[in-house]
C-alpha cells in the first residue's frame, strides 16, 4: 500500500480552493442570507466535495456573517456543529424554543429529525465545522417560522 505524499494528494482540501455549496441545486425555495457552506467530504446536492470517496459521513465548513444563520430545519440523520470561531446561538424544538450559546471549540449534536437552527450573535464572522452521518446531506426539511424560512421539503 502506497502512503507517500503523492498518493495522499487527493485527500487534502485547501480552504482557498473549496467550491461554495450550491444550495439551490437541492433545497427548493432556500436562499441562504449571510451563510455559505463549503463541502469537504460527502455530497451536498450537486456540489462535489473537495475530498472524493465514500467516507460514511458528510463534512462541511459554514461561514456565517454577524446576525445571520440558518432557520429551523431538520435532517433524517444526526448533525454535529463545532464552533471554530465566533459566537453562535443554536436553537431547537418545534418553534425553536430551546437555545444554547456556543463559542470556539464548543460542540453540539442534534439527533436525527430534530428541528434545529443557528445564528451568529457576535460582531465577527463565525466559522462552523458541520458533520452529518452518511455520504450525502440528504433530505432537508425547513419549518416555516419567519419570512426568511419558507416551508420547503426537498431531496438531495
Amino acid at each position: 500500500m502506497a502512503n507517500g505524499q503523492e498518493s495522499m494528494s487527493t485527500s487534502v482540501a485547501r480552504f482557498e480552493e473549496l467550491k461554495p455549496i450550491d444550495y439551490a441545486s437541492f433545497i427548493k425555495n432556500y436562499k441562504p442570507d449571510g451563510t455559505q457552506g463549503y463541502a469537504l467530504i460527502g455530497r451536498a446536492g450537486k456540489t462535489s466535495p473537495a475530498i472524493k470517496g465514500d467516507h460514511g459521513f458528510t463534512m462541511a465548513i459554514n461561514k456565517v456573517s454577524p446576525g445571520k444563520g440558518a432557520p429551523l430545519h431538520s435532517h433524517p440523520k444526526p448533525e454535529v456543529f463545532v464552533v471554530l470561531s465566533g459566537t453562535c446561538a443554536f436553537f431547537w424544538g418545534d418553534k425553536g424554543e430551546n437555545e444554547v450559546v456556543l463559542g470556539p471549540w464548543d460542540t453540539i449534536s442534534f439527533p436525527a429529525g430534530t428541528s434545529e437552527g443557528f445564528r451568529n450573535i457576535g460582531d465577527q464572522e463565525a466559522n462552523l465545522l458541520v458533520v452529518l452521518s452518511g455520504s450525502e446531506v440528504g433530505k432537508v426539511t425547513f419549518t416555516k417560522q419567519s419570512e426568511t424560512a419558507e416551508a420547503a421539503s426537498v431531496e438531495a
